[in-house]
């Protein structure tokens, strides 16, 4: 939560900085003199120019893996909530809409079965890895875009391409970072590939969406749902078309953060910094 204008004063005399999100460039880098260390308590090191930092001797570590099982687990959860709206029939209960029905059973809305669907992920690391453990477990078939060979992968999966993937699957789950070749990669033209009745869901980098397009896609019946975990912007912008789409699940950047996951975070940072004076150093980036 540092202000831009404090990061320098606060740091200056640190050989150590545990840092999650301030950034530091080139130019505040040369401030620092004394930094022997920067510890990033995330697996996403951007905020940091590695790069400039080596120069100056300044090793740059991160905690990969720590929150694969939760993003995963979140995915599905979005993506379930979407197929079975089970926040929106527990409040439909509680407005009295069961009572008023009459019947023994209700729903408001239509109900979706996961299994025999195929399910596409854009990214297949750790995350892609569980994310498609557990969609094979539902009786989906998974179907991958990914930069690197598949090489062993415990559940079958069929490789394909981008181009190919979006009219192919019932569910798309984006697992990839944002760098140039993919920030903008769901965009209208990606999406007016999809069936109408296909679900996004993004658990990785807000960058990847084109969020107008997105919403209009919505909006239009282009696509049947989206579950969101994070935005361009963060917090999200009061005048995000995101805020007022159709069939639009939105959640505050949380997939990692369980406390399962938080504790390994920190257990891991402790590790990183400890092996790091020990001259045994772990997790470097740069």
């Amino acid at each position: 939560q540092t202000p831009d204008e404090q990061i320098i004063d606060r740091s200056r005399d640190a050989d150590v900085l545990v840092i999650k999100k301030i950034p530091l460039d080139e130019s505040r880098l040369a401030q620092l003199p004394r930094l022997r260390l920067i510890a990033v308590s995330a697996t996403g090191y951007d905020c940091v120019d590695a790069v400039a930092a080596r120069g100056h001797d300044i090793a740059v570590v991160n905690v990969p893996a720590y929150s694969t099982e939760s993003v995963a687990q979140h995915t599905m959860a979005l993506l379930l909530q979407l197929c079975n709206r089970t926040a929106e029939h527990d409040a439909a209960i509680r407005a009295g809409q069961w009572w008023q029905c009459g019947h023994f059973s209700f729903w408001n809305g239509p109900l979706r079965e996961l299994a025999g669907k195929r399910i596409g992920l854009v990214g297949y690391g750790r995350i892609g890895r569980r994310v498609a453990r557990i969609a094979q477990a539902l009786g989906m078939e998974v179907w991958v875009v990914t930069r690197n060979p598949v090489g062993a992968s415990e559940v079958p999966v069929q490789e394909t391409g981008l181009d190919e993937l979006f009219p192919k699957v019932d569910v798309i789950s984006l697992h990839c970072p944002a760098t140039p070749e993919t920030i903008g990669l769901v965009d209208r033209s990606r999406l007016a590939q999809v069936r109408p009745e296909a679900i996004l869901i993004n658990t990785a980098r807000g960058q990847l969406v084109v969020e107008r397009d997105l919403a209009d896609a919505l909006n239009e019946d282009r696509l049947a749902a989206a579950g969101l975990d994070v935005m361009v912007e963060e917090p999200i912008a009061r005048e995000s078309p995101l805020l007022t789409a159709k069939n639009c699940l939105l959640t505050p950047h949380l997939a990692w953060a369980t406390l399962e996951a938080r504790g390994r975070l920190m257990k891991i940072t402790a590790e990183n910094i400890q092996a790091f004076f020990a001259a045994q150093p772990i997790h470097v980036v740069n």
